[in-house]
């Protein structure tokens, strides 16, 4: 009787254990699950980043939050960014330039060059880590204009004599409504010039240019992306599908990284309201002018 009581009791106490490793090992492959699972899930949230910058460039404060955004974004591996414009004011260029340097401390960035990256278009692809452009891609244009219009001749013809009264000299010239003076102009040439020294030593520092390599594209000329690969402007003949190729290959990001576009208009901002009943206005005036310094090539205002 005593043996059979303890053979039960053996017998129990073995189920239990036996129970016991069953749900070990059950608990543990769930956990095991869950890991692949929450891994996999982390990995598909992981992207490529690309922005397209186009058209006139100028300060824009939604631009610039999709692109400090994608910065902070761990999920954003790298950054892609498609320029295609003329050009566009020297502010604007300087404010993107700023920022994709700091886009490029925390992860890397290429530019792709389409049909124009000229003036401000090029200033800004100096900011990128590595610059990619198509053989008959427009860029380079290095330089920096200011301009004004002469109205007098006209508002003589039509009897119209505009008087103001200045605290200085120089104060509001160049005017449409004056004729420039040698110290007006004097004054608008040193503004010129100390933009464009600011261009061209950043150039020479970012593309690492000896002072005869500076000195061939310092007249403000365009090239095509090949010349511009020969004469150091640019690192690679390519596209988009090259960039991406580098950053895989130099960079070490995945491959199977989807590349997504960041939409600075997704983002909504109440003065889109008030801008879309005065965008004819502003439009308007997008068309006739272009205020402060400009680095500009050839823009096509439609």
């Amino acid at each position: 009787m005593t043996l059979d009581v303890d053979a039960l009791l053996d017998r129990r106490r073995l189920k239990r254990q036996v129970l016991l490793w069953r749900v070990l090992a059950i608990v543990l492959a769930a956990a095991a699950i869950v890991a692949i699972v929450g891994r996999l899930a982390y990995e598909e949230r992981d992207y490529v980043a690309r922005i397209t910058i186009s058209g006139l460039i100028a300060e824009d404060k939604k631009r610039a939050k999709a692109i400090d955004d994608a910065a902070d974004d761990k999920d954003v591996k790298a950054l892609i960014v498609v320029i295609n414009s003329p050009g566009g004011t020297v502010v604007g260029a300087e404010d993107l330039y700023g920022r994709l340097r700091d886009v490029a401390k925390k992860k890397p960035v290429v530019v792709s060059m389409g049909t124009l990256a000229t003036s401000a278009g090029y200033y800004i692809a100096l900011g990128a880590d590595r610059i990619f452009a198509y053989e008959g891609t427009i860029t380079a244009s290095i330089g920096v204009i200011f301009q004004a219009t002469d109205m007098t001749a006209l508002l003589e013809r039509i009897g119209v004599k505009i008087e103001a009264i200045k605290s200085g000299a120089v104060k509001a010239s160049p005017n449409p409504f004056e004729k420039t003076t040698p110290e007006a102009r004097a004054v608008i040439d040193a503004l010129v010039k100390d933009a464009f020294d600011q261009f061209l030593g950043l150039v020479r520092e970012r593309r690492k240019l000896d002072d005869e390599q500076v000195k061939a594209i310092a007249d403000g000329r365009v090239v095509t992306g090949r010349r511009a690969k020969a004469m150091g402007l640019v690192d690679e003949l390519g596209g988009q599908d090259e960039a991406l190729a580098w950053l895989q290959r130099e960079k070490k990001i995945d491959k199977s990284l989807k590349v997504k576009d960041i939409d600075p208009k997704e983002s909504f901002d109440w003065s889109d309201l008030l801008g879309s009943i005065s965008g004819w206005q502003r439009n308007l005036a997008g068309r006739l002018a272009l205020d402060g310094l400009i680095s500009l090539w050839h823009p096509a205002l439609k």
